[in-house]
């Protein structure tokens, strides 16, 4: 009943429009990106697993673990303080190592558009629905993907309670929200939206606090869930109108003795079949993905 009344979509980026299956585009000297895997091990955000799977070797010792949502992840190494995550100012780098808090080494990443994310995004700007997109990528990456999907209403660097913080505007302005997202950073914004979805490759937390979670490659699941919504609340409602006519028709003849306890139990019974027949209507909905 909720997602049949959303109005606004807000997405996440990275594993929710992308396949969330980033590769680094080049690789660091040895020695940093080992001490960047050993940190990155720890977590489970698509950039720290591209860098974790990219290094081969035997990982480094690393204790005092922090994962920061929408910042990084630190912890002590060889006696120093390391960090993989967002290098501040510098607009090029997605993700940095700092050791003793100075960079010494950058990644950078490509990652693919999750199949039919244009069809998808086409299919809701179709329906209507406003679209914003919020990630805490670079501002340049950010506006790249906004720029594809044309959508206009977009923010970048934003941190998990800014997100939060959107979401509870949008629903200030009468919004119904419905939120999309797959990253620790994305759990308070999936609890705040009305409702929430979140990818299956999404992080446990994340999938807990959603409402729907889907499966396999393709972005279409996040339309056609709520095109079945708005569908299944239209034949509840032509069920109740159903019901209410019945009721109007034959308790009159009831009462009146024009309906003899057979008709009476066909008659009931073939209420049941009715309601349950359009119910079955359901099952032959398709939705047209052209452009």
């Amino acid at each position: 009943e909720r997602l049949s009344t959303i109005d606004s979509v807000v997405f996440d980026k990275t594993g929710t429009l992308t396949r969330g299956e980033p590769t680094l585009s080049h690789t660091p000297e040895e020695g940093l990106l080992q001490w960047a895997a050993s940190l990155a091990v720890h977590s489970k955000h698509p950039y720290s697993r591209a860098i974790a799977n990219a290094y081969k070797g035997e990982l480094r010792e690393v204790t005092q673990v922090q994962e920061i949502a929408g910042r990084g992840i630190e912890g002590y190494g060889d006696g120093q303080k390391l960090f993989v995550g967002k290098n501040e100012g510098d607009a090029a780098a997605s993700v940095c190592l700092k050791r003793d808090d100075r960079v010494v080494a950058e990644f950078h990443f490509t990652d693919s558009l999750r199949a039919d994310v244009v069809e998808t995004v086409a299919a809701l700007k179709r329906e209507h629905i406003a679209l914003t997109l919020l990630s805490g990528d670079k501002t340049a990456i950010v506006k790249d993907m906004a720029d594809t999907l044309a959508i206009g209403q977009w923010q970048a660097e934003v941190l998990p309670q800014q997100k939060q913080e959107t979401i509870r505007a949008l629903k200030a302005e009468g919004r119904h929200v419905l939120m999309v997202g797959d990253g620790l950073n994305d759990a308070p914004s999936l609890a705040e939206a009305n409702v929430s979805i979140s990818p299956a490759s999404g992080m446990d937390i994340t999938q807990n606090s959603a409402d729907i979670v889907f499966q396999g490659d393709s972005l279409w699941p996040v339309y056609e869930s709520w095109k079945m919504a708005g569908f299944s609340t239209k034949l509840v409602k032509q069920n109740f109108i159903l019901a209410v006519v019945y009721n109007c028709l034959a308790i009159p003849l009831a009462i009146a003795g024009y309906v003899t306890p057979m008709v009476a139990a066909l008659a009931m019974s073939s209420s049941s079949l009715i309601v349950i027949a359009n119910s079955f209507r359901i099952q032959r909905v398709s939705y047209d993905r052209s452009l």
